[in-house]
């Protein structure tokens, strides 16, 4: 009777679709992983998660498992693996997770509990298996719960009955703030409840909105921590299992740090444009640089995730563009170290208002011409990225979002936001972060690269004499406090006047909120870091006449 089992963590970042790739990926990790006796790789790692409606395409599914058999016969002399797939068979397609064992398909299991709420819409694309026992790898009988499997009590239960002396847990769960908490507090009630030892393995990466964190951990089963592995960045631990005489419990391990809320939101934001940018073959970005927070903010986490050599910045002066502006933007470039370019847009905007002229005779300006300023630096940076092959970044912030604060086909253009779901106020207190600290796996420059003196200054679009947000839209200390409230808490407009805010106020932010709804449709993804981010999870229809006051 074997005293030891040791188990190698795979905390991976694969890429969406790339089977062959993926594939590749995994057996690199088999090899390098050593003397083992089970590789673990997290959940659907072999398409990637979440693959969406791609697992409908009956052949990708079977792509998939010709893919994982592959992985099987290629690794036959090494340790048994376990690895995350879609699974068809007698025409029930589920996301299961299959052990690999001297070169075949051991044993596959599969998910149960299907999450169906927020960013996850699994029911749509898998059928849910019934309870599943543990497999018997090497004499010793593991649970395999995949990932929403621990987020109630029965499916642990039902291992735990079977005669599974550990639980080997493969997730695909991205990151928002505070997750990293609440999934320790999930897993050490299953802890508790099952009396066993839990080990829980989670993607990290960027697919689409989402990103994945990463921070995998192994959990004793008397509720001690005995490994942590970092976030946001791939990492491969080993975890020695050592029989006892109360059962299997894992030996101490390394505890990584994990990061505080700033720079959490600082590492999703960069590695989610990271993997944008680079998974999808762009190479290089764009970024209209105004001298304002925003675009500061966004030049800075672009040369944090992709290097100072792949970002562009171009300002794109007119007449209302201050001389601040204009120095703050160039101290933001340098301090960078980024490519910076002028183009004056004064030729641009003056012959669109002299076409326009004879049509909008009898008028006079207002908004419109406002727009047409923000159309045409929408199209130079459309035009450059066109040329030179770099992806635009757009830099609306959660707030201007909310409220329809950007122009479509303006400063809305672009293939991706990383502050998308941040709102104003936290864009001030991101920066300041910033200006004091370096990310993990970060390629840029230590100290201030955001000048003070932008993000003291109020802000502005810079689109008219003197102006200021601030003549649009409330103080943004009120604007955010209102606007958590209706998004995140989904309260009434009467609910959030009880709160303490005026109500004229109130019911102008919440109008606002309803008519952007069409402006936020067709604005680029961006990377999801709150509790409830626009796109998927919080779904309006765009017509809608209904109001709550």
């Amino acid at each position: 009777m074997r005293d030891r089992f040791t188990l190698s963590l795979q905390q991976l970042n694969p890429v969406m679709g790339d089977l062959k790739g993926n594939r590749a990926m995994a057996e690199a990790a088999v090899r390098d992983a050593g003397a083992v006796d089970l590789v673990v790789f997290t959940e659907l790692f072999i398409t990637g998660y979440p693959p969406e409606d791609l697992v409908l395409k009956r052949a990708f599914v079977e792509e998939a498992m010709a893919e994982v058999r592959a992985l099987a016969a290629a690794c036959a002399d090494g340790p048994a693996i376990g690895i995350g797939t879609p699974w068809l068979e007698n025409g029930v397609r589920t996301n299961a997770f299959a052990i690999l064992k001297d070169g075949k398909v051991h044993a596959v299991r599969h998910k149960v509990e299907l999450p169906n709420y927020a960013v996850f819409d699994e029911k749509r694309v898998f059928s849910a298996d019934p309870m599943p026992g543990p497999v018997d790898i090497g004499g010793v009988r593991i649970g395999f719960p995949i990932c929403e499997d621990i987020w109630i009590e029965d499916v642990c239960e039902c291992l735990a009955e079977t005669g599974a002396q550990f639980l080997v847990v493969p997730n695909g769960s991205p990151y928002t703030r505070a997750k990293q908490d609440i999934r320790m507090q999930v897993a050490l009630a299953r802890v508790v409840e099952c009396e066993l030892p839990l080990l829980y393995v989670n993607q990290v990466g960027g697919q689409d909105e989402l990103v994945f964190d990463g921070a995998s951990f192994v959990l004793a089963s008397n509720r001690t921590l005995r490994a942590q592995l970092p976030a946001f960045q791939p990492f491969a631990q080993t975890v020695t299992m050592a029989r006892t005489g109360d059962g299997w419990e894992p030996e101490a391990g390394a505890l990584a740090a994990l990061p505080d809320t700033d720079a959490a939101d600082w590492s999703a934001a960069m590695l989610g444009l990271r993997d944008y940018v680079n998974k999808n073959g762009f190479g290089s970005v764009v970024i209209g640089l105004s001298g304002g927070i925003d675009s500061a903010i966004c030049a800075a986490l672009a040369v944090d995730a992709l290097g100072a050599d792949k970002v562009h910045c171009i300002m794109m002066p007119y007449r209302y563009t201050s001389s601040e502006s204009l120095s703050d933007a160039a101290d933001v470039a340098e301090r960078l170290g980024v490519r910076y370019d002028t183009v004056p847009i004064a030729s641009a905007v003056e012959g669109l208002t002299e076409a326009l002229g004879p049509l909008f005779a009898g008028r006079e300006p207002d908004v419109t011409e406002e727009n047409v300023q923000s159309r045409v630096r929408g199209t130079i940076l459309m035009a450059v990225s066109n040329k030179f092959g770099g992806m635009v970044v757009t830099t609306g912030n959660k707030s201007e979002v909310s409220v329809g604060y950007a122009t479509l086909y303006g400063d809305m253009n672009g293939g991706f936001n990383p502050i998308k779901d941040l709102y104003k106020t936290e864009v001030f207190r991101l920066c300041r972060w910033r200006n004091g600290h370096t990310a993990p796996g970060g390629l840029g420059p230590e100290g201030v690269v955001i000048p003070e003196r932008i993000i003291d200054k109020p802000p502005t679009a810079e689109l008219r004499e003197n102006q200021k947000d601030e003549d649009s839209l409330p103080p943004y200390d009120t604007l955010d406090g209102i606007l958590r409230r209706l998004i995140e808490d989904d309260a009434s407009v009467s609910q959030v006047v009880a709160a303490g805010y005026d109500p004229a106020t109130v019911k102008r932010v919440d109008h606002l909120l309803h008519i952007a709804e069409y402006k936020r449709r067709q604005a680029a993804p961006g990377v999801k870091i709150s509790p409830r981010n626009f796109g998927r999870d919080r779904r309006w229809p765009i017509t809608n006449r209904y109001r709550d006051a």
